[in-house]
């Protein structure tokens, strides 16, 4: 569990579409095999230590005729943003993915002030 020591907590999200190969072709609708891809979100402004993150599949378009098999993730999380991770593999065709997130974490306090 995280926990906060500042009454500033930020709350950001937001929504991407990570690709649409049926339009062009692309590997995740015409290719076998592992894939993935990835895209980086940064944040509208930097958090104080590293948010929680949370994706989740807004829309999925998956081919009729092969295993709809995925992996989602967020993976290096930092305070100024994070990557959203699409995983595939075998012979699952993928026409296209939108995923939704969310951040929530600790915001730098305008009182706070270092020395060094």
């Amino acid at each position: 569990m995280k926990t906060f020591e500042s009454r500033l907590l930020g709350i950001e999200q937001g929504e991407v579409t990570l690709f649409s190969d049926y339009e062009d072709g692309g590997p995740m609708w015409t290719g076998n095999g592992a894939r993935a891809r990835r895209d980086r979100v940064r944040f509208s402004r930097p958090f104080a230590t590293r948010p929680a993150v949370q994706v989740s599949v807004t829309l999925w378009d998956f081919d009729q005729g092969t295993n709809a098999r995925a992996d989602l993730a967020a993976e290096r999380v930092t305070e100024e943003g994070f990557e959203i991770v699409f995983r595939t593999w075998a012979d699952t065709r993928v026409a296209r993915i939108r995923v939704g997130w969310i951040a929530l974490g600790q915001m730098p306090n305008p009182d706070d002030w270092n020395l060094y």
